[in-house]
């Protein structure tokens, strides 16, 4: 404030000073320059600099300057033969001043490339990150592919060098998508640039598909292999990111082996990071063994207890086993900086080798037409003898004369003017050429030479179809071997509270109100890690999530505290609380799936002075019989009674609850354990990730309970019987053929084909074995058996394509797998399919039925009232009566003392039956899609729904005879 702002236009002062030397004082006029001028435009001069020339590529080659003076000073050089590599960077220095070490280290990085240079000695190793020998140890030369690709002087742009003494290339004529297939990363002032390398031959079929005029989508590919998820990818701009994975297979119950590394992750870097998670406690890992030579191989070994699944997600988790890669795709483009995608620049490279194709094509016309000129010139100055014209001529203007006369007949047939120049050429035909002149040779000649003028203005014509076939002619040329190395996948999220090992114990003062790992002194509650959530909940009704530390406050006199999964919702918590209020004594149970850490909440109403009598946490819905003493001071008749927890229905935690009882209650003992009220838990496969899930991802395998177990079957024709845990992993789509729930009546219809007898065969048999996570064959061993096709289902149909007779005439017939063997053992061979060579097999659709467990209850819920209300309604009834042929009423029932009847008032668990049938289902509906099932599914399924019958029905059914509601509609 009140200082004049500065005027930046001024100009420089020049300052005099004084410096004495022998021959007197000399007077230096030196310009003082502003501090601001360096800033506006030496530093915007340098920043350009650097952009342009150092660190970004162009998108015309693909190539930074320095890698582009590599290639040209190689080129150079090139005999055939291998070049030290330090000779090849003293040539490269003569076009880019910028030292041999920045130079060497570019040209190892374009060498471990393996495109475009062939490599001799120590190159280093990408995958271990070992560096390359020094230069005067290495050589190299130029690959076929680049001499095919990269170079063409005719088609070149050129510019003098940096000292004017040699001409160096301003982009290299590359016709392929060299940026792609090599990726590129370089840092400049102010931006930077990630380009990832993509597949080689991908990218000749891309570009094939864009000539086409079809839709493009390409990905990249890492030299190391491994897995990647390229969800976020999108085409590589700003903004997106993948997901890469090393590629780890279990290779028994004590070890994992990783047989491929993510991309820019090393053995070494990896390994660290995995001893690192170790140290802290995140995994347990008893050793980690480098065996790496041709091929990854790191093995790490398990501590003993600890399943392989499940370190195998922590190892995602927590070490560089998965890495994240953020794209961000700049380019030079017209001496400007330019985010693109990927499908922008393969495109414009696309296009760019057409019209460099097309700029070969006209240079090579050009000059079979001028051969086709001059060959017909010499033809005609021979054979008409032309040449004897000029032996009496005195002067060579005569020569000249004389010649350019004998041609004038003949001018008319040329596609341009004879000129000076061409007849000088005839002139400097020899004599002894002219002797030994072959007329039959020069017609064979210009015929050939006519025929590939003819070619090319047919190719010229037909540019894209030309630049197809040489697209065609590199991948059929060069791709053998280079097929795509990293598998995409799409990843499941690993959480990492579920996964990590558990390095910390979970202690509680209960009356202080103090939980963490270091309260050792106090009571022991369980193992967990040092990032779970812990729930507490206090006699006070109030509950909290907090994280937990060495030693957290949670408030005074917990009741229960412990590990707190965030969308859990089979850990079910009952309760018994009075309302400090109206001291009324409510009766709740619920579920805390999700909630806000560190914050209170009320599981009673909220009223003060109001007091927990009973909880119980129970992790799979489990409901208990309670015996409920009331005081001995109150005038309720029955000061004792007993509470099923079951009758309840699981609601949320800000539920008030039913009433249990208006009396004071003095104690609430636990009389008799219970068992889950929750229905089977429901899993998808997903076959992208080869994993189980909750989230309703990919196709739905069952509902799963107690001692149930998933049949997986894979291509190779292998069974396994596996438990349901969401750790489960298996092979991914391409591998596996099914996953379903495992029922031992089912029948599997397989057809393989025997890589021995080279034919298909057709079985059927039943899962007799009992062990699990083992692999059992079914299929016959030999080279090149595989499986074609598996089902479950009562009567399965393929559609066979076969080729019948000597005419070989193809013939398609349907075939009922049921009808062509019998069931057998599982090690049994099978039947033949078709006595006729089998060409194609496809499964026919069937039209209903399936085997899944979800899909028939859910039919039998369209029916009728769901087996398991029987049940229900049996449970609830103590004094079950006889049914009518019409709908049961409602029958007295006796008098209950004062709490069953504040039950009842209160819409308690202990309820009279539903009048009206219909309406009681649709209440059960409700429950049902809140809650899932109030009994386990087991016992729903031993349900049976009968046919109709003139008799009484049976005890504890909810409907009458007449009922036609259970029947077959």
């Amino acid at each position: 404030m009140g200082k004049k702002k500065k005027d930046k236009t001024h100009k420089p002062r020049v300052i005099k000073t004084r410096s004495s030397s022998k021959g007197g004082d000399v007077i230096h006029d030196i310009e003082s320059i502003d501090i601001d001028g360096l800033y506006q435009h030496w530093f915007l001069d340098y920043a350009s600099y650097v952009i342009l020339e150092r660190a970004v590529p162009r998108i015309e080659d693909g190539l930074k300057p320095v890698q582009r003076r590599i290639a040209h000073a190689i080129k150079e050089m090139d005999d055939g033969r291998f070049n030290k590599v330090a000779n090849v960077i003293g040539q490269t220095m003569q076009y880019h001043p910028h030292g041999d070490a920045a130079i060497g280290e570019a040209m190892v990085n374009i060498g471990q490339k393996d495109l475009l240079l062939e490599t001799q000695g120590n190159w280093g190793d990408v995958r271990t990150g070992d560096s390359a020998a020094a230069p005067r140890y290495i050589e190299a030369r130029l690959s076929k592919f680049a001499l095919d690709v990269v170079y063409n002087p005719q088609t070149t742009e050129w510019q003098l060098s940096y000292d004017g003494r040699k001409k160096e290339p301003v982009t290299l004529p590359v016709k392929f998508p060299l940026l792609l297939a090599q990726g590129v990363e370089g840092i400049a002032v102010g931006l930077s640039t990630k380009i990832l390398p993509h597949n080689f031959c991908e990218l000749i079929k891309a570009s094939i598909d864009v000539l086409k005029g079809k839709s493009v989508k390409i990905f990249p590919d890492f030299p190391g292999g491994g897995y990647a998820d390229f969800t976020e990818y999108d085409q590589g701009i700003r903004g997106g990111r993948i997901k890469v994975r090393a590629k780890i297979e279990i290779q028994d119950k004590k070890a994992l082996v990783i047989k491929e590394i993510p991309y820019g992750v090393t053995t070494t870097s990896l390994i660290e990071s995995i001893v690192k998670a170790s140290e802290k406690g995140k995994i347990k890992v008893k050793q980690v063994v480098d065996n790496t030579a041709k091929d990854v191989e790191i093995l790490v070994h398990l501590q003993p207890g600890h399943a392989p699944e499940i370190v195998m997600d922590a190892l995602y988790a927590f070490t560089d086993c998965e890495v994240s890669i953020s794209p961000n795709a700049c380019v030079i483009v017209e001496d400007k900086p330019r985010f693109m995608k990927v499908n922008e620049i393969l495109k414009y490279n696309t296009e760019q080798t057409v019209k460099l194709l097309k700029r070969e094509l006209e240079i090579r016309r050009d000059e079979l037409m001028e051969k086709i000129l001059f060959s017909s010139l010499e033809k005609i100055f021979i054979e008409k003898r032309i040449y004897r014209n000029i032996e009496e001529c005195e002067t060579f203007e005569d020569v000249i004369s004389t010649i350019d006369k004998g041609l004038k007949p003949y001018k008319k047939q040329f596609y341009r003017e004879i000129t000076r120049d061409d007849i000088l050429r005839l002139t400097e035909i020899r004599i002894k050429r002219i002797s030994r002149y072959d007329s039959f040779k020069a017609d064979e000649l210009l015929k050939n030479l006519e025929e590939e003028l003819k070619q090319t203005k047919h190719h010229l014509k037909h540019l894209t179809e030309y630049a197809i076939a040489y697209y065609q002619n590199l991948l059929d040329k060069y791709g053998k071997g280079r097929e795509r190395k990293t598998e995409i996948k799409g990843f499941q999220t690993v959480t990492a509270t579920e996964v990590i090992a558990n390095n910390q114990k979970l202690y509680v003062n209960r009356a202080d109100g103090f939980i963490g790992w270091g309260l050792r002194r106090d009571e022991f509650i369980a193992e967990c890690s040092e990032i779970d959530d812990i729930i507490a909940i206090r006699r006070d009704g109030k509950a909290i999530v907090s994280r937990i530390a060495e030693k957290v406050f949670m408030g005074k006199d917990i009741l229960y505290t412990g590990v707190w999964k965030k969308g859990d919702d089979r850990m079910v918590f009952n309760l018994i609380y009075s309302d400090g209020k109206t001291g009324k004594s409510f009766v709740k149970r619920f579920t805390v799936p999700a909630i806000i850490r560190d914050k209170e909440y009320d599981l009673t109403q909220g009223n003060p002075n109001s007091r927990v009598h009973y909880l119980s946490a129970n992790p799979n819905g489990e409901a208990e019989v309670v015996n409920v003493k009331l005081t001995a001071a109150s005038t309720a008749r029955k000061k004792i009674f007993e509470f099923d927890f079951s009758e309840l229905e699981i609601k949320g935690r800000g539920a008030r609850g039913n009433t249990l009882t208006k009396y004071p209650i003095r104690k609430v003992e636990l009389l008799q354990s219970g068992v889950s009220t929750l229905s089977g838990l429901d899993l998808w496969f997903d076959p992208a990730s080869g994993r189980l899930n909750k989230d309703k991802r990919g196709k739905h395998v069952g509902k799963f309970d107690g001692d149930d177990l998933i049949l997986s079957i894979t291509k190779s024709g292998n069974y396994k019987l596996t438990g349901f845990e969401l750790n489960t992993r298996f092979d991914g789509e391409d591998k596996t053929l099914l996953v379903e729930k495992f029922n031992p009546k089912k029948v599997i219809t397989a057809v393989y084909w025997d890589g021995e007898s080279k034919q298909h065969f057709v079985k059927r048999f039943q899962i007799e074995t009992n062990t699990v996570d083992k692999d059992f064959g079914f299929i016959a061993e030999g080279i090149g058996s595989r499986l074609e096709f598996v089902s479950t289902s009562d009567s399965p149909e393929v559609m066979v394509e076969m080729v019948k007779g000597k005419s070989k005439t193809k013939e398609t017939e349907t075939i009922n797998l049921e009808e062509v063997v019998d069931v057998k053992g599982w090690k049994a061979m099978g039947n033949k399919l078709s006595p006729h060579k089998v060409v194609k097999l496809k499964p026919v659709e069937e039209s209903g039925g399936g085997g899944e467990d979800e899909p028939q209850e859910d039919a039998s819920e369209s029916k009728g009232v769901k087996s398991s209300r029987s049940q229900t309604q049996k449970k609830k009834s103590e004094n079950p009566e006889p049914q009518n042929e019409q709908p049961q009423k409602e029958s007295p029932q006796k008098s209950e003392p004062s709490p069953q009847n504040e039950q009842s008032q209160n819409q308690g668990p202990k309820q009279s039956k539903s009048q009206n049938p219909s309406q009681d289902q649709s209440q059960k509906a409700a429950q049902a899609s809140l809650f899932e099932d109030s009994q386990p599914q087991k016992e729903s399924q031993k349900e049976e729904v009968k046919p109709k019958s003139n008799k009484k029905s049976t005890e504890g059914m909810a409907f009458g005879i007449g009922d036609t509601i259970e029947l077959e509609l």
